[in-house]
């Protein structure tokens, strides 16, 4: 059995005075704690950056505590979560900047997601193959901030800090421009296209182009812009021609821009400039005409060959195109015609007289083209090229062409003409045509067979005539023939050196000589002596 303790083994209680509690050192660190703590926490919200939401099409390459955000390849924020919008068309991407970004978060900053993307201007955003996409920042000018963004789904090409100008090109369609494609300046590359759209009304196309500095100033009001896509190959009246500016415009367009060097010298154009975007060179360096003057020409030919923008010049200057053709039926002779409507252009030829013309007045105009037609201006239709078979309407003199006076009663006016070479060709051949219809071929027919039939009498007599000489008189013939080689033989013989004949006519020759001689000495004593002929001669001299 245990042991219990008795009461009088117990200690006695005393009583002992209450004293005042001091605080223990022990609670000051968690005190210290709580206070670095709050002070933490305060820090961290006061560093926390603005917290903001970008709505995406898509969140492709996007992870919510992952992805970062970019300004210059610089992180300045991250993606906290994504969520689908309300109407689960798109996403809302929500992330948290830092405290420096606040400045930046205006009404025209521009976000978009950087991937891996091949493109006109080459390919972009390969370092996102290894370390993921990231949403990259443009910052904006405007003065408004804001929280909430929508984000664009193409990588902008140019980022508004960069040096250079944007300008505007008004275009009927977009061709094979597309963004990125390059802008040109004399074959150089200056600039790209960084956007386009469709007009409300849908009658055009609206093409935004960014030109770097320094090339920007080049660009002024009286800048022409063309479309310089692929190879812009033309067959006209002129033949064929090639034109195209880089290796690169071939395979993803291009826009090009020049100012022409008869244009006034003028200031750099401002940003957002608007300019025509003309669909080639030839267009856009091409001189506005301002001074119009509509007239028609009517032909009798077929128009084939003949195009709405073919030339008219006048000796080989040009002086304006055609703008429309057309066929009618000629109330007086029933026939077709076809009349061809010419905007000429005065100017043209001004500008390229040697002497300075003012602008005439319409009874100058007047009277000049009466002068001209009574000059025998006409106009005819011409092969500018036999490769293309492209046609032009020439304005040239022809003195002997009918008289003609113009009617400044109808408008536009009619313009006397005169058939193409082609066509005086052909009516030649017509005419040529009809009278060699007209040539009796069958009485020539008859009468040439008739002569053939007298020439081949006359052949066969002739062949009887040979063959009666040949029997009759070949044998007489013959026979006077050997008569004759034998007296030739004979004479031969005769003539011979050592024949008899030869030796006596020798010596009768020299017989001659003798006589000669002394009758020439008896001459000589007679002119000496001439009494001899009476007297005789001397007998001391005989």
């Amino acid at each position: 059995m245990a042991n219990t303790p008795r009461d009088f083994d117990l200690p006695e209680a005393v009583a002992a005075p209450k004293r005042r509690r001091s605080p223990q050192l022990v609670w000051l660190i968690p005190i210290v704690a709580v206070l670095v703590g709050g002070w933490l926490a305060v820090k961290a919200v006061l560093e926390q950056g603005p917290t903001i939401t970008i709505t995406f099409k898509n969140a492709e390459g996007l992870e919510a505590g992952k992805t970062k955000i970019k300004y210059k390849n610089v992180d300045v924020g991250e993606v906290k979560s994504i969520v689908l919008s309300p109407d689960v068309s798109r996403v809302v991407v929500t992330a948290q900047l830092g405290p420096k970004a606040v400045p930046y978060l205006v009404d025209d900053t521009r976000f978009w997601v950087v991937r891996a993307r091949v493109g006109a201007a080459g390919v972009s955003g390969i370092g996102t193959i290894f370390s993921g996409a990231y949403i990259g920042v443009d910052i904006g000018k405007s003065k408004t901030p804001r929280r909430d963004f929508t984000g664009i789904e193409i990588q902008p090409i140019v980022t508004r800090d960069e040096p250079g100008r944007q300008f505007v090109l008004r275009s009927h369609d977009l061709g094979s421009l597309d963004i990125s494609s390059p802008v040109f300046f004399r074959r150089v590359p200056v600039g790209e296209v960084v956007a386009h759209q469709l007009d409300r009304e849908g009658k055009g196309v609206t093409i935004t182009v960014f030109v770097r500095a320094p090339y920007d100033q080049y660009v002024n009001p009286n800048t022409r812009f063309w479309n310089a896509s692929g190879i812009d190959l033309t067959m006209d009246a002129s033949g064929i021609k090639l034109e195209t500016q880089s290796l690169v415009s071939v395979l993803v367009g291009g826009v090009a821009f020049e100012t022409p060097s008869t244009a006034e010298q003028a200031s750099p154009a401002d940003a957002n400039t608007e300019f025509p975007l003309f669909p080639d060179r030839t267009q856009a360096m091409k001189r506005p005409d301002t001074d119009v003057v509509p007239v028609v020409a009517y032909f009798r030919e077929s128009l084939r060959g003949l195009t709405v923008g073919a030339p008219a010049d006048l000796s080989g200057v040009p002086i304006g195109e055609v703008k429309s053709l057309g066929v009618e039926l000629d109330e007086e002779t029933h026939l077709l015609r076809f009349p061809v409507e010419i905007a000429l252009y005065p100017e043209r030829l001004r500008s390229r007289s040697q002497q300075s013309f003012a602008k005439p007045t319409p009874a100058e105009r007047k009277a000049r083209f009466d002068a001209l037609i009574a000059a025998g201006l006409r106009a005819q239709i011409r092969t500018g090229s036999l490769l293309t078979g492209q046609k032009y309407v020439a304005f040239d003199f022809f003195p002997n062409a009918p008289k003609v006076k113009l009617d400044w009663s109808k408008t536009p006016l009619e313009i006397p003409t005169v058939p193409g070479g082609l066509q005086e060709l052909e009516e030649m051949v017509a005419r040529l045509a009809k009278k060699i219809d007209k040539v009796p071929f069958d009485q020539i027919a008859a009468d040439l067979q008739q002569a053939l039939q007298s020439l081949d009498q006359t052949l066969k007599s002739t062949d009887k005539l040979v063959q009666r000489l040949d029997a009759e008189t070949a044998p007489a013939a013959r026979a006077a023939l050997e008569d004759a080689s034998r007296a030739l033989q004979e004479a031969e013989r005769s003539l011979s050196v050592d024949a008899p004949l030869q030796q006596d006519t020798r010596e009768a020759l020299r017989e001659l000589t003798r006589a000669a001689q002394s009758l020439r000495v008896l001459m000589d004593y007679l002119e000496q002596h001439p009494e001899a002929i009476i007297r005789g001669k001397k007998e001391d001299e005989r």
